[in-house]
């Protein structure tokens, strides 16, 4: 009697496990990685659950129920997969499912027939290790495993045959992946967004033959990322893509790479919330892979496992440190620098650098105004209906809400009773409309979340961004201003000087190698870190005051969120190696916060998950106003290394 071993797609908690069935006569094509339908408490009842493993003896000592059908033939889990997701979920206290579903796409049978159907592809062709000389950089990066190559092409950007500009970074990295498909071998190159993956893209189509790379992220069509997952799977291959690409298969891994670590979008926001890097660290264990963790500067969390030889730093042969200007004791004298609210260096400098091409002005949100404040006492202006904060959204709109879009027009201090109100910190629109009177006759471009834009020519223009929204210019920008630190700075999170330091010089770094980079309204060790390039001592001192304050990354955390007795509950089945750090109510329901070192996170996670599923396989009450029985909330809620309770 053969026996599958079955995991069942479900959100159960108590269903994270493997359940056995006998395979039936007939049906040889159940084998380990394809979906099959199972029975699950009847007969009656169907579920689509993943074959993991075959095997002779069964370890239910009731009778089996049958594998009901045979979904598909196509092994869509491979081994290396299961392991990872078994891991990754364990390590956060989560499911194994709410891993694979990242890794696995759902099933399109039309392209699924399509690939079984095609005759024997064509040899790829071979692909060659190219080295790209001539660029020098500071990118941080660190490896493990096999990865000992130095990186050549660092910050800064650079022409593709194709005429399109990337950052040197990009093309970097892709130049290490065909080392490895070179040898044969698979590469996964993680990035936190679509406009890092263009660029990724792009860098590799310049050096790989076509049908190498394959595209993985949210964005794509159902049947495109079914296609990318069976051709992932079949031969050595180049994958591009956003945190979930992680956990793509990858015939012969060789090589993952994870750039930008501290961005926010590389962790994961639904279960298990696992962060790309941590799922890498994984995964480069288990398959004995390369693992290079780059960056234009170096996370707490990075820095932790360099100090612990975990990982190794790897210096560019020649650094490239941009000119940057700190300006936060300098002034505006020139009258059209007061107009545009910036010190007369960086409007000077901003002015030469116009004759040349393109300057881009780096500021903290889009919009017209982030928020405003009573003129008289400057007490922020909050929505009468909801409490959130106002808003300009142009010169001639009356205020309105940001949360809820009420309109203010007749807005009250409730301190003072004053009725003026001013504008707190610019946003892009606003930042426009102020420089291009400073510079009139200058093309004004805005680049954030609203308007995308990921390159720019080399004309003269001045290139208003967001943080994170800046595009490529061609040929780099002639100069590089660096607004609203001092704003940035007032963000209350424990992160808040790191992740400054690293969009600043994720800026910089598109700068051309003559341009002057001007950082207003900062000054102190940030500021000479910036101006120096020494971010990996910068690095260093964030991660020693978070050990003395045994804050994340120094110790693991677990953030417990629930009804009182649920928490309370939880709370009393961890081990004593886990330190409560605090509780407070919220709507009805109570978070609490545990801290502990990585050495007991194993036994603090197995105690939590414990927890969970009792909780849910236990009857309860119906919550008061909670939606009818069936679709009850989970009475408590799990999530290990959250940084929610160190931001504002």
């Amino acid at each position: 009697m053969t026996i599958a071993r079955v995991l069942v797609d479900s959100p159960l908690p108590q269903l994270d496990r493997l359940l056995d069935y006998r395979v039936p006569e007939g049906m040889e094509g159940v084998q380990p990685g394809v979906r099959v339908s199972v029975p699950l408490r009847s007969v009656r009842r169907l579920a689509t659950g993943y074959v993991v493993e075959l095997a002779d003896d069964q370890e239910f000592p009731g009778p089996l129920s049958d594998v009901a059908a045979l979904v598909s033939p196509v092994r869509v889990l491979q081994p290396e997969v299961w392991a990872l997701a078994r891991a990754v979920a364990d390590r956060a206290a989560g499911s194994a499912n709410d891993v694979l579903r990242h890794a696995i796409p759902k099933r399109q049978a039309r392209v699924e027939a399509a690939w079984l159907a095609r005759e024997a592809d064509p040899a790829l062709p071979p692909v060659e290790a190219v080295a790209v000389a001539g660029y020098g950089g500071a990118v941080e990066a660190v490896v493990a495993g096999r990865a000992r190559a130095a990186l050549e092409a660092l910050p800064g950007v650079v022409e593709l045959p194709s005429g399109r500009w990337v950052g040197r970074w990009a093309l970097s990295l892709a130049q290490a992946a065909t080392r490895a498909l070179a040898a044969g071998e698979s590469a996964i190159l993680v990035v936190p967004d679509q406009r890092d993956q263009e660029q990724l893209q792009a860098a590799a189509a310049a050096l790989l033959p076509e049908g190498v790379v394959v595209r993985w992220d949210a964005r794509q069509s159902a049947p495109d990322r079914y296609r990318g997952l069976l051709r992932a799977a079949a031969a050595p291959a180049l994958v591009i893509g956003n945190r979930s690409a992680v956990y793509a298969p990858a015939a012969r891994l060789g090589l993952i790479v994870v750039w930008d670590d501290g961005d926010e979008l590389l962790s994961e926001p639904l279960s298990p919330y696992a962060h790309a890097r941590d799922a890498a660290l994984v995964r480069q264990e288990q398959q004995g892979s390369a693992l290079i963790v780059a960056g234009h500067v170096r996370t707490a969390e990075t820095q932790r496992l360099v100090e612990l030889h975990w990982l190794s730093a790897v210096a560019p042969e020649r650094e490239r440190h941009p000119r940057v200007v700190p300006t936060a004791a300098m002034a505006a004298e020139e009258p059209l620098a007061a107009q545009a609210r910036i010190p007369s260096f960086a409007w000077r400098t901003a002015r030469e650098a116009l004759a040349r091409g393109p300057v881009l002005v780096q500021v903290a949100r889009p919009g017209h105004s982030t928020g405003l404040r009573c003129e008289e006492c400057g007490t922020a202006a909050r929505c009468r209906q909801c409490g959130g904060p106002l808003r300009l959204r142009s010169a001639q709109a009356p205020p309105s809400c940001g949360w809820c879009g009420a309109l203010e027009p007749a807005w009250r201090c409730p301190e003072c009773r004053g009725s003026r109100l001013r504008r707190g910190a610019a946003g892009a629109a606003r930042t426009a409309e102020e420089l291009g009177r400073a510079f009139p006759g200058v093309r004004v471009v805005v680049a954030d979340g609203e308007r995308p834009l990921f390159e720019v020519d080399a004309r003269s223009a001045l290139v208003i961004a967001t943080r994170g929204a800046e595009p490529v210019a061609a040929g780099g920008y002639r100069a590089v201003l660096l607004l609203d630190g001092d704003r940035m700075l007032l963000r209350e999170s424990l992160r808040v000087a790191e992740d400054c330091l690293r969009w600043w010089a994720n800026a910089a770094a598109l700068a051309a190698d003559d341009a002057t980079v001007v950082l207003a309204g900062v000054d102190g060790a940030l500021a000479t870190a910036l101006a120096t390039g020494r971010v990996v001592e910068h690095a260093a001192a964030e991660l020693a005051d978070r050990r003395a304050l045994r804050f994340p990354p120094a110790v693991r955390v677990a953030t417990l969120d629930g009804l009182p007795e649920a928490v309370d509950a939880a709370l009393a089945a961890l081990p004593s190696a886990a330190e409560p750090i605090g509780s407070a109510p919220r709507d009805g329901r109570v978070r609490a916060i545990v801290r502990f070192d990585y050495g007991h996170g194993a036994e603090v996670a197995a105690a939590l998950r414990a927890e969970l599923i009792r909780q849910a396989t236990t009857r309860r009450k119906p919550v008061p106003g909670a939606p009818p029985r069936g679709r009850q909330p989970l009475p408590l809620r799990l999530r290990l290394d959250d940084p929610e309770p160190f931001e504002e």
